[in-house]
């Protein structure tokens, strides 16, 4: 019981944060798709894409070493959190020098003509993301909430100042991204005290190799998954236009619900797997967690795929509405990311990043070739259809790999049953009218998985009674 308490609490806590922050974001669509073209966000995705490419390339990966090794109980901090720092340092000198060879050279447009922008993201979201890891592996979740929810309001405060206030348009979009996220860097320094594990003379070569021979393979995993997250936005740039890709990149917007459940629950259950991990599963403690999460997920996905049109009329405006058809597909392919995470968090447990890297890898290479044959053909949907493709790939393979590391307790075939009346209800979405009789049909499939999961559900219902007793 004791595992499933710490498990809780740390969803509880981190929930405070990613609802504050997940949600305050969410209700800003209005915003963005108010006060930017399509074009002005396109160009900010494909800068905030890029970027989320370089931070794993050129810090090597570091952070997850970071949290990794720092949450080992007799570790040393200090020199754990004085190499991740070092070696963020040199990213940040890569970025720079790269970003000033291509304002001098032009190879990249879009980042020339936002250069300095572009340089400021990269090192505050790649710093962030730093102190967020050492955090995690320090165990101090409630720090994290708090700068989450420091984050949005932030960064909801400079939106508005400077898209409805000030009329700067992307350029403003830049300044309270990047405004937003100093205020969370300077508030999780000082709760950290980051300055008492800082030594910049301080040197741990054997501990130095054990951390990159931990990130270092996770490169390729952050590379393959970047490639099943936003290859698809490059080449429909390519194939259909940049005002395309915004579009479909504020589609993610409502999918990003499921992504809110995700990021929770993952980051919770890294914390739980590194003390919890037993190869037999003698508990049922990670079988129980899988059940309980995926028939969580597909609940919600069901759910959303059912009122996908009616947030699109609150949230996408003007060209943007076009959206809504890509959000059925895409929240389908969050799930399959939410599982394969559970997955990853065992191999996490036991020091295995190849392992990472060798199954995304097989998922990013399926979507790069699935992303030009179905774009070519259906347009942006069909780059939603093999995002959804390849995350179920990478979730199959994890599957088989972590059988040599526990023995999990699930049900596939009635997994897959589910999956299929999600799909069941996309098409009837995507290919009718939305009269009452397809939206009857709609809910009858969520009632449907409601009573295949409805042991998951009863003993669900059953903990919370007792627990409110």
């Amino acid at each position: 019981m004791k595992n499933y308490k710490y498990l809780l609490k740390n969803i509880g806590l981190l929930t405070i944060s990613q609802f504050g922050t997940k949600f305050l974001s969410f209700f800003l669509v209005p915003l963005y798709t108010s006060f930017l073209t399509t074009t002005e966000y396109g160009i900010y995705d494909v800068i905030n894409t890029t970027i989320s490419l370089l931070i794993p390339i050129c810090t090597l990966n570091i952070m997850q070493s970071v949290m990794r090794f720092s949450l080992e109980k007799n570790s040393d901090k200090t020199a754990i959190f004085s190499i991740g720092i070092k070696i963020y340092a040199i990213g940040f000198f890569i970025v720079s020098l790269f970003t000033m060879i291509n304002k001098q050279f032009n190879f990249i447009p879009i980042i020339s003509e936002y250069a300095v922008y572009f340089v400021l993201i990269f090192i505050c979201f790649s710093l962030q993301e730093l102190l967020v890891n050492f955090a995690r592996g320090l165990n101090n979740v409630l720090v994290i909430s708090i700068s989450g929810i420091l984050n949005t309001c932030l960064t909801v405060f400079f939106n508005i100042l400077f898209l409805v206030v000030l009329n700067l348009s992307l350029v403003g979009y830049f300044l309270a991204c990047i405004l937003g996220t100093i205020g969370t860097i300077i508030y999780l320094a000082v709760q950290l005290k980051v300055w008492q594990y800082l030594r910049f003379s301080f040197k741990n070569l054997t501990l130095k190799q054990e951390m990159l021979a931990y990130s270092i393979p996770l490169i390729l995993n952050s590379i393959a998954w970047w490639i099943n997250n936003a290859s698809d936005r490059y080449i429909i740039i390519m194939l259909c236009g940049i005002a395309s890709n915004g579009i479909y990149s504020v589609a993610y917007k409502i999918p990003n619900i499921l992504n809110i459940f995700q990021t929770i629950f993952n980051q919770a259950w890294v914390l739980s797997t590194v003390d919890n991990y037993d190869k037999d599963d003698t508990n049922g403690f990670f079988s129980n967690t899988y059940n309980v999460y995926n028939f969580g997920m597909v609940a919600l996905c069901s759910l959303l795929i059912i009122s996908t049109k009616v947030l699109a009329h609150f949230l996408y405006a003007k060209d943007f509405y076009n959206a809504w058809i890509y959000v059925p597909f895409l929240s389908i392919a969050i799930i399959f990311g939410a599982m394969s995470g559970h997955i990853g968090g065992i191999f996490s447990a036991v020091k295995n990043s190849k392992i990472f890297s060798y199954t995304t890898t097989v998922g990013a290479i399926l979507n790069l070739v699935l992303n030009y044959i179905l774009v070519t053909r259906f347009g942006a949907i069909g780059a939603a259809i093999a995002t959804t493709i390849s995350y179920y790939v990478v979730w199959l393979t994890r599957l088989f790999f972590v059988k040599k590391y526990i023995t999990l307790k699930i049900n596939l075939l009635r997994d897959h049953l589910a999956y299929l009346m999600l799909l069941a209800q996309t098409f009837l979405i995507l290919f009718f009218e939305s009269t009452i009789w397809i939206y009857g049909l709609e809910v009858m499939i969520f009632i449907i998985i409601m009573i295949m999961y409805k042991d998951i559900l009863l003993r669900g219902l059953e903990i919370i009674k007792v627990k409110l007793k």
